[in-house]
């Protein structure tokens, strides 16, 4: 047992180290070229280099150091390990990526094209670190401080945080950079929430079919799946019929669609998009 916890711990670093990796990628690559402040530290960093004489690396390490402090004094242990190992692994990347490539200029030549790169790239990470129910700290850690003081929506939160990182970069750059800055934190929040979705999508299939045996078999022994079972009453000629209720993933959705096209063509079938399942376990008492 206590190999196997050691062996996920493990696996749980790994993949954390590899979305931040992705993080520092395309903020080293993309983000600085581009001279856009997109709702991040690191953005917010970039802004302070022009009056701090230090390197962004060093500064995106005391803002995320500073911010995980008030953190834990006013949330006390809602940042747990994950959140301080992404938050101090992610500037220091940052400063090797500074040694090995410090005269890096821009992969595409153009700040849209760079901030449109670091919009793409870091909602991977993003997206990696979240369904791990981690995050990379810095904006994060102000969204869940101004949810709790402000009693602000977590969501709304962290777009009104990236939108005020984005709208200060009106402190040393021009119009354009502006712009460039405010349309790349709206649009990042619309890919990242993509991200999150595509990879927790579910299909809720609700089929009728004849060969109501089968299907269910099919269900439970062959996708090692779960089903509800409904009474239904047709309205055309009042016959009752069963209504079996699937809620599956990508790969088993299109096993069974192939195995229902192949088996039972006739079958009647609606399948709706499912992004969120809550589990309610209940406990009975004897007294």
């Amino acid at each position: 047992m206590k190999q196997y916890l050691h062996k996920k711990q493990f696996k749980n670093i790994a993949v954390m180290s590899f979305a931040t990796a992705i993080i520092a990628f395309a903020v080293y690559f993309f983000l600085i070229p581009s001279h856009a402040s997109i709702s991040s530290v690191s953005g917010l960093a970039m802004i302070l280099s022009h009056f701090i004489p230090l390197k962004i690396s060093v500064i995106t390490m005391i803002l995320n150091v500073f911010l995980l402090i008030i953190g834990f004094i006013f949330c006390g242990k809602e940042f747990g390990f994950k959140t301080v190992y992404t938050s101090i692994l992610l500037p220091i990347l940052l400063a090797v990526f500074e040694v090995l490539f410090p005269d890096f200029q821009s992969f595409t030549g153009s700040d849209v094209l760079d901030a449109a790169g670091y919009v793409f790239v870091v909602s991977i990470g993003l997206a990696i670190l979240f369904n791990m129910n981690a995050s990379s700290g810095g904006i994060d850690i102000v969204a869940k401080l101004m949810s709790k003081f402000l009693h602000m929506d977590l969501g709304v939160a962290m777009s009104f945080a990236g939108m005020v990182v984005a709208l200060s970069s009106a402190a040393v750059y021009d119009s354009r950079t502006v712009v460039i800055s405010v349309l790349g934190t709206y649009f990042n929040g619309i890919v990242i929430d993509h991200f999150i979705m595509r990879q927790s999508l579910k299909k809720r299939v609700c089929i009728v079919s004849e060969h109501f045996e089968e299907v269910r078999r099919f269900i439970l022994e062959d996708l090692h799946s779960g089903a509800t079972v409904y009474e239904a009453i047709g309205a055309y000629n009042m016959q009752p019929r069963r209504e079996i209720i699937a809620v599956v993933d990508k790969n088993e959705y299109q096993k069974l669609m192939s195995w229902i096209e192949q088996n039972d063509p006739l079958a009647f079938i609606t399948v709706y998009n499912v992004s969120d399942m809550r589990y309610r376990v209940k406990t009975r008492t004897n007294y």
